[in-house]
This record gives C-alpha cells, sequence and structure tokens, in this order.
C-alpha cells in the first residue's frame, strides 16, 4: 500500500500524456511531441511547482527504477540477433573508443575548468557512460565524498531531460536515418530509459538499435571502474594524477551488470532462437511502451528545474561542453560507419 500514492500519480499523468498526444493528433494531424516526452514534461511541471510528500516518494521511486528496468527487460522480446550482427564489430569498437575519448576529453576538460580531481573524474564518468548510476558506481573506488557525488550530478537530470526533447529535432534536421539515430541516441543520452523517451517518436527501428547501443555502453562501466580502481590504488594522495581511494573494494558484479540487462540480454536470445511464442511479442511491446511512459512521469517527478542553480557555473559549462563533444563524436561514428 505505500507504493500506491506514488503509483497512482505516476500512472494519471502516463494517462494524461497519452489524452495530450491524442489532442495533438486530433488538432495538428499528428502528434509533434508523444506521450513518452509528454509524461517527462508533464512530471517536471509538476515536480517543479509541488514537492510530493514523503507518503509518495516510494510510489515514484519504485515507478522510476523497477517499471523501467521491467519494460527494458520486455523490449528484449522486440530485438533478435539479427539487429545485434546487424551493428557490426565496427559499431561495437566505436562504442568502445567513444566511451574511451569521451572520458579523457571530460577529464581533462574539468580539470582545465579548475574542477577537483574527484569531481572531474565522475562528470567524464557521468557524461561518458551512464549519468548518475555511473557517478554512483565510480565514487566509491576514488574516494569521492557526498558534495562531490551531489554536485557531479545535480545538472544531469535537468539536462538530460532537455537532450532527450532536443534530439528528435536535431535527427529532422540532419535527414538522419533511423538506424544512424538510434546509435546517436544509445551513445550521447544517459540513461536506458531516457533513450527510449528519445527514440520512439522516430521509429522501432531507432529505439531497438539506440537500446542495443546505450547497453553496450553501460556495460563499458565495468572496465571503466575496474581500471580506475586500479589507478586509484598506485596513487599516493591524488595529487598529480586520480585519486586514491584507500583500498576502495570494487563494486559487486550485479552493481557493474544489472540484472536488467541480463534480462534483455536473455529475452533477445529468446526472440532469436524462436523460443518466445510469437503471439506475446505484440502484448510485450506495449507494455513496455506504457511502462516506460510511467516511468517517464516517475523521472520527471523527480526533475525540480531549479535545481540547476544549485550546480555551480563551472560544473555546469564542463558537463555542457563534454555533451557536445560526445554528441560530435557519435554524429562522426554514425558518418564513417555509414550508418545514415
Amino acid at each position: 500500500m505505500r507504493l500506491a500514492p506514488g503509483l497512482a500519480l505516476c500512472g494519471l499523468i502516463a494517462i494524461g500524456a497519452y489524452g495530450l498526444q491524442a489532442a495533438e493528433a486530433q488538432l495538428l494531424g499528428r502528434a509533434w511531441l508523444e506521450a513518452l516526452v509528454l509524461a517527462i514534461l508533464m512530471g517536471t511541471a509538476i515536480r517543479t511547482a509541488w514537492t510530493p510528500p514523503l507518503t509518495w516518494l516510494p510510489g515514484i521511486a519504485f515507478s522510476a527504477k523497477v517499471l523501467l528496468e521491467v519494460a527494458i527487460v520486455l523490449l528484449g522480446a522486440t530485438v533478435s540477433a539479427s539487429t545485434i550482427l546487424g551493428a557490426g564489430v565496427g559499431l561495437l569498437a566505436g562504442i568502445a573508443c567513444t566511451v574511451g575519448l569521451a572520458i579523457l576529453f571530460s577529464y581533462s576538460l574539468g580539470r582545465l575548468f579548475g574542477l577537483p580531481y574527484r569531481m572531474a573524474v565522475l562528470i567524464a564518468c557521468g557524461n561518458s557512460i551512464c549519468g548518475n548510476s555511473a557517478i554512483a558506481a565510480v565514487a566509491p573506488v576514488i574516494g569521492a565524498d557526498s558534495d562531490d557525488v551531489a554536485a557531479s550530478i545535480a545538472f544531469t537530470a535537468v539536462l538530460g531531460v532537455a537532450v532527450v526533447l532536443a534530439l528528435p529535432a536535431l535527427s529532422v534536421a540532419l535527414h538522419m536515418s533511423p538506424r544512424g539515430f538510434g546509435v546517436l541516441a544509445g551513445l550521447t543520452v544517459y540513461a536506458v530509459p531516457q533513450v527510449l523517451a528519445a527514440t520512439a517518436p522516430i521509429s522501432s527501428l531507432s529505439a531497438q538499435v539506440g537500446t542495443l547501443v546505450k547497453l553496450v555502453r553501460v556495460l563499458m562501466l565495468g572496465p571503466v571502474v575496474l581500471v580506475l580502481s586500479v589507478l586509484s590504488s598506485r596513487q599516493g594522495s591524488g595529487e598529480p594524477g586520480l585519486p586514491a581511494s584507500s583500498g576502495a573494494p570494487l563494486p559487486k558484479l550485479h552493481h557493474l551488470v544489472p540484472w536488467f540487462i541480463v534480462g534483455f540480454l536473455m529475452l533477445v536470445a529468446g526472440r532469436s532462437f524462436d523460443l518466445i511464442p510469437r503471439t506475446l511479442l505484440s502484448p510485450a511491446s506495449h507494455m513496455a511502451t506504457w511502462l516506460t511512459i510511467v516511468s517517464m512521469a516517475a523521472l520527471g517527478l523527480g526533475v525540480d528545474v531549479r535545481v540547476i542553480s544549485k550546480a555551480g557555473p563551472r560544473v555546469i559549462t564542463v558537463v555542457t561542453l563534454s555533451l557536445i563533444a560526445l554528441g560530435a563524436v557519435a554524429l562522426g561514428l554514425v558518418q564513417a560507419l555509414g550508418l545514415n
């Protein structure tokens, strides 16, 4: 019962987003803003104007996390091995190189703007891999304190929503193919569910490719954390290199490879070997879409646009410039691989 208030609120916002999408289609001939995006905007507007009481928070958190993860798992039923193999070794290698270059650039930019070592590392990993999840995984390894973590994640929620809203328009302006846009979104958007919100308005292929690219990008968190742990253990007190972590243990495997990624890959395998009855594919896809919209409402309820003023101008500048650079590299990869 403790989940009921927050779940109900997220569900109502999702229904409202569907209603607005239908009204757009009726009045304008097509829905320029999909329910996924509308749910984020509505949730953000509500959260900025009103702070939910504590009793509402468990249901909102459940919707934002658990329902999202279930939606991602169900999405695996819509992806076959042919889609993955179609990505090619070049794309997989390009994802790894993009993440590595983005981390180095973001870290260097952070240091150039005078950010502390730990702050620069957290921003670099968060921007380059998977936002708040990467920041949370890297923080104990490099010995970051709560102030470092709070300052690093303060801007990502607002900027993440801005990217979700801007990317579809960029896709149209650049005349990108569905596959190319999926790669771009998967490489630049912070979180897996935000990839769905950015790509679903374009096409189902964009959503499938974007999710696949993003999941590969998330899997880079394991090697990155391992490298940071080794580098940190070799430093003294964090002077001219990455800061020491005082022997902080590596995060457990389930922190580096979340259960929903494993579940997603299992359903991909089931779809590829025709183990999932075809009659279940359409319901699974619709359920994934509905759960994602409810989750988008919950994510929006966690975004207070006023928080941007608390992040600090240097952090805002570094995060924004790093994201622009990441987008430029991603566009270059799309062009280099002939995906557009």
